[in-house]
């Protein structure tokens, strides 16, 4: 490998860090140089280097998403995308910018509601089944092994994927009753989040404008 870039390549170097967002080491390997190189051509030109955050928004920006769209879609597939979409609305953790937590994630413990939203996600997306996670939230007078056995029927998710199951022993039985316990779908995929957060605003915007 040559060990020196010479100078009349400032423009390229510019363009494969800069505008193409290529790691030092692409630049190296794209130039046929050593990442020492690359670092002392940037440090003589002074070449401003990406900050830590620039680099996690590249790199993710850059990382392929484990799901597709769905395109094509029939008019009822269609409604289970509005309704879906809406649901997560009301009962989906939405997350933020700063949050260290960018999972998919809805809660509930109504059946038809895990029903219609396992619905959304094969019917809207093409998702990555083995990344599905379920947490089981239940109380210590219930039997836990039917209850996942229940909820992995309905969600046609395999037991082997879901999460050590959170048993509640301070409750009131007189208190309110969840019959089935209440479960979290999660998918980990940060994009599949910002997309429906996406489908959100969409929606929100054709029918319930600002006013």
């Amino acid at each position: 490998m040559r060990q020196a870039i010479d100078d009349s390549r400032l423009k390229e170097v510019e363009t494969l860090y800069y505008k193409k967002g290529k790691s030092m080491k692409a630049v190296s390997e794209s130039l046929g140089v050593s990442i020492d190189a690359v670092v002392y051509f940037m440090r003589k030109h002074n070449l401003k280097r990406r900050s830590f955050s620039e680099i996690s928004r590249i790199s993710f920006a850059n990382k392929s998403p484990s799901f597709a769209l769905k395109s094509g879609l029939s008019t009822k597939d269609k409604e289970i995308k509005l309704l879906g979409t809406m649901l997560y609305w009301a009962e989906g953790y939405k997350g933020n910018e700063t949050s260290g937590y960018n999972s998919v994630d809805f809660a509930n413990s109504d059946p038809d509601m895990i029903k219609l939203f396992m619905l959304f996600l094969r019917r809207a997306f093409v998702i990555d089944e083995k990344r599905l996670r379920v947490l089981l939230y239940c109380y210590s007078n219930q039997n836990v092994p039917d209850l996942v056995k229940y909820w992995s029927i309905l969600t046609r998710i395999p037991s082997s994927q879901f999460s050590k199951p959170y048993v509640r022993t301070d409750f009131r039985t007189d208190g309110r009753k969840m019959l089935c316990g209440m479960i979290h779908i999660r998918y980990a995929d940060k994009k599949l989040l910002i997309e429906i957060k996406k489908l959100i605003d969409c929606y929100k915007a054709k029918y319930a404008p600002v006013v």
